[in-house]
């Protein structure tokens, strides 16, 4: 199984930056990762037991992950896992820690875990994709840290 963790210092509170990463209306002001992302099943908010879809750029495959979130406890942590079966996943989950340093500022936590199938080819295709979602995910970190930034700078966000 393939696992890692990226984690960013963030220009605003825990609770600004969870509701913001959880708001799908919103998710792709600043999400690089991502050409489409909502909620589904009739689901308009967030929350322990909803679904919802993320479907990577088309320079990714386009892959779609349809997860289930398993933990929301807003403004600290929300974890989900994948309930369907994309191309090259078998398993795959993460979660979000949220932990506020000082007032306006906090620590944003992604941990990440992932099983590769088929399983005759996880030796080969694990340490790879493991490589790509890593460096994805600190991409996509820093892309929030930026669109925190900017807010905070009166800017509009990049």
């Amino acid at each position: 199984m393939a696992h890692g963790e990226v984690s960013e210092v963030i220009p605003a509170s825990a609770a600004e930056v969870f509701e913001l990463l959880h708001d799908y209306g919103r998710r792709l002001s600043w999400d690089t990762l991502l050409s489409a992302a909502y909620l589904d099943d009739g689901f308009t908010e967030a929350g322990k037991g909803v679904t919802s879809v993320c479907v990577g750029r088309r320079s990714l495959g386009s892959l779609a992950l349809r997860t289930v979130y398993v933990s929301f406890d807003p403004p600290k942590v929300a974890a989900v896992k994948l309930i369907d079966s994309p191309p090259f996943f078998g398993e795959w989950a993460a979660s979000i820690r949220h932990t506020d340093l000082s007032p306006g500022e906090s620590r944003v936590t992604y941990t990440f875990q992932f099983t590769v199938r088929p399983g005759w080819l996880r030796w080969a295709l694990e340490p790879i994709m493991a490589v790509v979602f890593h460096w994805e995910t600190r991409k996509r970190l820093r892309a929030l840290r930026n669109h925190f930034a900017a807010r905070r700078a009166g800017a509009p966000p990049p």
